[in-house]
């Protein structure tokens, strides 16, 4: 997935920037130039002040004290739900609010992708949910939570995906070998099923994290995708780096560029390795991993819209490959 707004941040970013003087002030001949050095020399504090101490300008960085209260929850690019669907964050998600309209906020992520998400989406936090200790992560590709010990008396309560973070109660009187009780991020308590979850996971090895990639194999293509209801390319890459505990950029072209990436030749890949396709390298549109044996697994939409593995030797990939990259 390309980010629109790093593109226009970079457009800027390259443009030229006037110069300007400050004791460039002009006297008329005979007139005295104290009052122009007073001038320059205001004008020179403000600048000083203005470039040394821009962190207390700009004031402490929101910090990340709102949780995510629903499954999935949509980033959009605007607020508004006919905008497009940039990323996603899942429930427990601990995110940061930067801004506030109407019925919106702009949050962001830890992985510092911003979007906007609708309020009733979120809630505020008095302290990070899942408390350290606590925390336990759906295994299973999907997870249902019940409101007691029982898959027949009522419908899950929610249906969860695979690498939500839960906040487990240990000490719960109805706990037993199959049963877990929860507090989800809106505070009410649930029960989840032992089998599907993992508690402390530790980093995968890149062998591990290919395996946990084919677990995905045929989980719908779906744009800003960041979960197992559905992924684009970069979000399922991304996941797949996350699992080996590493937190990359979101984006396609991003993660290309980023600097916990080494850049490698094709003739040099191994299973484990990032690719990178496009009509040019400041062109990338898709991202995959290298698997070994001369295949990739990747989230696309070509031939079917699925998490699928293809041959890297076949068309478009072979042709449009542009860069390819191992994490440090």
């Amino acid at each position: 997935m390309i980010s629109k707004t790093y593109k226009v941040v970079t457009a800027h970013a390259s443009s030229p920037h006037k110069s300007y003087d400050p004791c460039s002030i002009q006297r008329k001949p005979g007139t005295k130039l104290s009052l122009s050095r007073h001038i320059c020399s205001g004008f020179i504090l403000i600048f000083l002040l203005l470039t040394a101490f821009p962190s207390a300008l700009a004031g402490a960085p929101p910090t990340a004290d709102w949780v995510v209260v629903v499954a999935v929850a949509n980033m959009y690019s605007s607020a508004t739900e006919n905008a497009d669907v940039v990323s996603q964050a899942t429930l427990g998600s601990n995110v940061a609010v930067l801004e506030k309209r109407h019925k919106w906020a702009k949050v962001r992520t830890d992985d510092q992708y911003t979007g906007w998400v609708p309020l009733r989406d979120l809630r505020k936090s008095s302290a990070p949910y899942g408390a350290p200790g606590r925390s336990i992560q759906v295994e299973n590709l999907f997870a249902n939570v019940y409101r007691e010990t029982d898959v027949t008396a009522h419908a899950p309560v929610i249906t969860v995906p695979f690498g939500t973070h839960l906040e487990a109660i240990d000490d719960a009187p109805g706990n037993n070998q199959r049963w877990l009780e929860v507090r989800l991020p809106d505070a009410r308590m649930a029960w989840i099923q032992r089998s599907d979850v993992i508690r402390d996971p530790k980093p995968l090895t890149i062998e591990e994290s290919i395996e946990l990639a084919k677990r995905f194999l045929g989980i719908p293509y779906l744009w800003g995708g960041r979960s197992s209801y559905g992924y684009d390319c970069s979000g399922f890459t991304q996941m797949l780096v996350r699992s080996r505990g590493i937190i990359m950029p979101r984006d396609a072209d991003l993660q290309a560029a980023w600097s916990g990436m080494q850049v490698i030749d094709r003739e040099e890949l191994r299973a484990g390795d990032l690719l990178f396709f496009g009509s040019a390298p400041d062109k990338i549109t898709h991202t995959a991993m290298y698997i070994g044996n001369g295949e990739i697994i990747h989230a696309t939409t070509h031939n079917s819209p699925v998490i699928q593995i293809s041959r890297l030797d076949d068309q478009p990939w072979t042709r449009i490959l542009v860069a390819c990259r191992r994490v440090k």
